[in-house]
């Protein structure tokens, strides 16, 4: 089981300590730009490897890609070097589309010539908009890590107000990995509890907590940008684990990215991840608001991904 890794920055050196940390796949490699800061990083990490199963770890160069089952592609522009670091700003992640699909114009292509059946995770933001730019490259086998962290993300915050593991929080967070993000309230649960009705009993003013929580975790990134620069060790774990699902074949059900008709752009649902990628998606019941709220979720990376030139995308097909 291999696993490639396009990007060294600092997405993509987390998401190789992940991989590697959890003993993912027996084979990772990890392909830059500049293949001196590959380098360096699969140094740095294959020192602390001997302490753990053998593992191969190198850096490589694209055609080093081959046998992949999964290639992560964390590169292009990250939020603060693009400026989608406003709370304020509509467009959150999607700012940072026009100048990712051009690098990934770039990648994409390199990537489907050495592995043309890999699954390709698209770990770049915006990730979901950009999964479909992988496709319209003509790379039919793609996921989006999609609202996977946004999920643990609530699960985490829900967990801390009602001082509970966060192992025990049922929630969901779906549509797009941003700011259209929606939140599942309704089916929110801790010990088949309804996490509304224990908000109703444990606070006076439950409508305010619900606000700052979902502000708490819509914008979790700006706040680690503005400690450490970039949100990186958390979708690195996921994306990992997302590996995981796909190598072995587990059929665990997670909110990841895909391309759905119905809507007619890559986003969130509960979906069953094994080796074909998403072999079902589970849709869950939801509330009038939150079923608008998918809508107008899917509406916005459908209106991102028209602004692109697509004259100057370059399919793979041609």
């Amino acid at each position: 089981m291999k696993v490639g890794i396009v990007g060294a920055g600092a997405v993509g050196s987390a998401c190789f300590l992940s991989v590697v940390m959890r003993r993912s796949a027996r084979e990772v490699v990890l392909v830059n730009r500049d293949r001196r800061r590959a380098q360096g990083v699969v140094t740095d990490v294959q020192y602390g490897s001997v302490l753990l199963q053998p593992i191969a770890v190198r850096a490589g160069d694209y055609s080093d890609l081959a046998g992949s089952s999964v290639v992560m592609v964390t590169a292009g522009v990250n939020e603060k070097g693009g400026g989608a670091t406003d709370r304020s700003d509509p467009l959150g992640r999607l700012r940072l589309l026009e100048a990712n699909t051009a690098i990934f114009q770039d990648i994409i292509p390199q990537i489907h010539d050495v592995v043309p059946d890999a699954l390709i995770l698209v770990v770049s933001d915006p990730p979901d908009a950009l999964a479909d730019v992988v496709r319209m490259l003509g790379h039919e086998r793609v996921l989006s890590t999609g609202t996977s962290l946004d999920t643990l993300r609530f699960r985490f915050h829900l967990a801390q107000r009602l001082k509970v593991s966060p192992s025990n929080v049922e929630a969901l967070v779906l549509g797009e990995h941003g700011v259209s993000s929606v939140f599942l309230w309704s089916g929110a649960q801790v010990g088949g509890r309804k996490v509304l009705d224990l908000f109703a009993q444990t606070t006076a003013t439950p409508d305010k907590v619900r606000e700052e929580l979902e502000r708490e975790v819509r914008y979790a990134n700006i706040t680690i940008i503005e400690g450490i620069g970039a949100s990186q060790y958390g979708i690195g774990m996921v994306s990992a684990r997302l590996a995981e699902m796909v190598l072995r074949d587990e059929r665990a059900v997670i909110p990841v990215g895909s391309y759905n008709a119905e809507f007619g752009v890559t986003l969130s649902l509960p979906s069953v991840v094994g080796r074909d990628g998403v072999n079902d998606i589970l849709e869950p019941e939801m509330s009038d608001g939150e079923r608008k709220g998918l809508q107008r979720s899917a509406d916005a990376i459908r209106a991102a991904v028209s602004r692109l030139n697509l004259r100057q995308t370059r399919s793979l097909t041609t």
